[in-house]
C-alpha cells in the first residue's frame, strides 16, 4: 500500500520577479519543508508534482518560506499556483509532539461521550475565526461544528479512532 499524501503547507503569493512564492506551513514548523526536493501541488481541479529549486526561511516569519518551483519562473506563473495546497508524504511531514495530531488522521474518527457511546463522526477539522472546529456528522445526518479545544474534547485515541466529547450539550 502506498503512503498517503496530505496537506502540509499552502502557497500564498508571488515574491519578486524570478517565480518565487511565499509558502505557509500549516504546522508552523518549516524544517521538514526545507529538506524536500519535490512535492505535489493541488489547486481547484488540478494536481501536479513539482521539483523544488530553492527553499529559504523568511526572517521574522518562522511559519513562512520562500520557495522556487522548477518551471515557475515569472510572477505571472507564480500567481497561477497561489492558493495551492502542498501535499507531502507522512514520512516527509513535520514530526508530531505529544498530543499533536495530523488533521487527516482525525477525519472519520468516532465522536463518543465519556461512557464510550457513539455520538457521531468527525468529518473534518475546519479553520474558524477563533480557532479550529470539528465538523461532526450526527446519526440523523445533520452536522454540527464543535470548537476543537480542551473544554470540549478530552481523550483522543488514535489507536481506537475515537475523540471523547466532554460537552455533549453542544451537539443539540
Amino acid at each position: 500500500m502506498s503512503e498517503k499524501r496530505f496537506v502540509s503547507a499552502v502557497v500564498l503569493s508571488p515574491f519578486a520577479l524570478k517565480g518565487f512564492v511565499k509558502v505557509r506551513s500549516l504546522s508552523g514548523e518549516t524544517e521538514h519543508l526545507l529538506g524536500l526536493s519535490s512535492v505535489v501541488l493541488r489547486g481547484k481541479g488540478w494536481e501536479r508534482p513539482y521539483q523544488i529549486d530553492a527553499a529559504l526561511n523568511i526572517e521574522g516569519a518562522p511559519e513562512n518560506l520562500l520557495v522556487k518551483f522548477n518551471g515557475i519562473d515569472t510572477p505571472e506563473a507564480a500567481k497561477a499556483i497561489s492558493g495551492a495546497e502542498i501535499l507531502v508524504l507522512r514520512s516527509e511531514a513535520a514530526a508530531l509532539a505529544k498530543n499533536e495530531y495530523y488533521i487527516e488522521d482525525l477525519k472519520g474518527f468516532s465522536v463518543v461521550d465519556s461512557d464510550g457511546n457513539r455520538l457521531g463522526e468527525a468529518l473534518d477539522i475546519l479553520e474558524g475565526g477563533g480557532g479550529q472546529l470539528v465538523e461532526v456528522r450526527l446519526p440523523s445526518g445533520k452536522t454540527r461544528l464543535v470548537p476543537f479545544r480542551n473544554e470540549f474534547f478530552g481523550e483522543i485515541s488514535v489507536e481506537r479512532g475515537e475523540m471523547t466529547l466532554l460537552a455533549c450539550w453542544i451537539l443539540e
